[in-house]
């Protein structure tokens, strides 16, 4: 079933479908001062072996008085209940609003027992809930608050990322249990010129009491775990991180390192230290934010969400996991054993199984219909195209949109299938195929980046006059650029299946080539099976 909010009394919604709720995805948070241009940006991986990328578009609507609105689990589709609807919802543009409003998560799951089954709000409910709601990202934590204490929450711990043309806040939040409604939680403003991130892990420790400008929480975040037994020192010394969600080794080296990754490309000047996250438990922990050596780009946010921790110990485009072509990805389980002794593999912020990610820009100094971009892309990070999404659109492109195919049905229309169809036929001959993959995103991403101020200056031309001739004209430009990097990705698979045929590789002219392993590769094939292998020569060949 398909993950819904159907609306009693009204309208109906359809919003995100179901995924699984995994240790897996990650999220950048990059404040005004921190960017190049003065926008914020907040960059959102949704990962899940079971999630189908498509873009949500809900329109704005008004509601009757005494309607509710019924709620399903976004992971499962599970029916979780009902609430009230307010009288207007504002139109959502996948994980952005009209009001440049966004919104992006990560499970960090913490203590199991303070999950509440018979809850109402989930995760993924609450963030499309209050997207609908909220014109601040301080309003928008506001209501998620209210939500939660209201109707409760069923989720396991949560980090969210929350954005506004002017704030970014990163909050977290668990459960209080089952006999104990609502949730605790506590959030963050990142301060300007910062940059601040989390992968599925809890990060907020202390944080101001007494601070409403820059911190708000729950009234009895730190009394409940008081009455837990779980903390006893002075509500200054309280960690919200090491309270509700105490680390382990893999809340350091699957997640932690991925901020970790982010901090390092962003500030190589502070030569982060690698040993906390490769799981000494007495190592210092990463700071919440730093500050960045330089301000960051659009486009630089876009490459560092295809990182594999290239230039450091943990690259996963090396060793024998990589194979003979460098593949940067390693298939589950994520930990193994030989001899009973316990491995694991590397999981960086680029992953196959990627359904959709985005990079949330937001402008203070544009009308809101120009100035939010949700740049959106679909499969795995490293291989996708971030198409312009803004957020005074009224529709979504055909090959992105609900209901255009699905996780058990494949189809040339879907973006979702045409990205993984080149992404998973590329895996077979990685660091060949992904430097033609590469030409011809760089060739898309700088084109649409290139026009985006010849775009806009129209766009605000049209919005002098007419608002909404504004978001027709921009509704058009990005469903026909969204359409258009479809088609363009479809040809791409096809030149990639003619020139790579059967382990060959044509050169410019169309003729096939025959080119080798890797020496590296070829030696290890010697050292295993040397003896096996080797051709055995007559007495006097040379």
């Amino acid at each position: 079933m398909r993950g819904k909010l159907l609306l009693l009394a009204a309208s109906v919604l359809l919003l995100p479908g179901p995924r699984s709720a995994v240790l897996a995805c990650s999220n950048y948070l990059i404040t005004r001062g921190a960017s190049a241009d003065g926008s914020t940006m907040i960059s959102y991986s949704a990962d899940s072996h079971v999630l189908f990328g498509e873009l949500y578009y809900t329109p704005a609507a008004d509601h009757l008085d005494g309607a509710t609105l019924r709620v399903f689990e976004w992971d499962t589709g599970k029916y979780l209940g009902e609430i009230r609807q307010v009288p207007h919802t504002y139109a959502v543009v996948g994980n952005m609003n009209e009001h440049q409003v966004s919104i992006g998560e990560t499970t960090y799951g913490g203590r199991e027992e303070l999950v509440d089954p018979k809850a109402v709000m989930d995760y993924g409910s609450l963030m499309y809930i209050t997207l609908q709601r909220a014109r601040s990202a301080r309003e928008a934590i506001q209501i998620m608050g209210e939500l939660v204490a209201e109707y409760g929450y069923c989720s396991s711990g949560e980090s969210f990322s929350v954005a506004d043309p002017n704030e970014v806040w990163i909050l977290e939040m668990i459960g209080k249990g089952p006999e104990n409604k609502g949730a605790v939680w506590v959030a963050r403003r990142v301060p300007d010129g910062y940059i601040c991130a989390h992968a599925n892990h809890s990060r907020i420790r202390q944080f101001p009491l007494d601070d409403p400008e820059n911190c708000l929480y729950a009234p009895d975040v730190i009394s409940f775990a008081r009455d837990k037994g779980w903390f006893t020192g002075q509500d200054e010394e309280f960690s919200f991180a090491d309270t509700y969600a105490p680390a382990d080794f893999g809340a350091l080296r699957f997640c932690e390192a991925r901020v970790w990754a982010f901090f390092r490309r962003a500030a190589p000047s502070l030569n982060l230290p690698v040993e906390h996250v490769m799981g000494d438990p007495a190592a210092a922990p990463l700071p919440l934010w730093i500050k960045p050596d330089r301000p960051l780009a659009v486009h630089d946010v876009m490459e560092l969400m295809r990182d594999h921790f290239q230039g450091t110990e943990l690259y996963l485009g090396r060793g024998v996991g990589a194979g003979p072509f460098g593949l940067p990805y390693r298939w589950r389980p994520l930990t193994w054993k030989v001899d009973d002794v316990e491995y694991c593999n590397e999981r960086s912020t680029s992953t196959q199984q990627t359904g959709f990610s985005f990079v949330a820009q937001a402008r203070s100094w544009l009308p809101d219909p120009v100035g939010g971009v949700l740049w959106f892309g679909v499969d795995d990070t490293n291989s996708t195209v971030y198409v312009p999404m803004y957020c005074g659109i009224r529709r979504v492109p055909h090959s992105f949109a609900v209901g255009t195919g699905s996780f058990q049905q494949f189809t040339w229309e879907s973006a979702f299938w045409v990205f993984n169809f080149v992404a998973n036929y590329s895996y077979l001959r990685y660091s060949d195929m992904i430097r033609d993959i590469k030409v011809v995103q760089r060739e898309l991403e700088g084109e649409f980046l290139a026009r985006q101020p010849e775009v806009e200056e129209e766009a605000l031309s049209l919005h002098a006059t007419s608002p909404e001739r504004a978001r027709e004209f921009l509704t058009e430009y990005s469903v026909g650029q969204g359409e258009r990097t479809t088609k363009r990705w479809m040809k791409l698979g096809e030149q990639l299946l003619f020139k790579y045929l059967d382990g060959n590789v044509k050169d410019e002219h169309g003729k096939p080539t025959h080119p080798g392993y890797p020496e590296e590769w070829l030696r290890r094939i010697v050292q295993e099976d040397g003896e096996l292998l080797k051709v055995l020569k007559k007495p006097g060949e040379e």
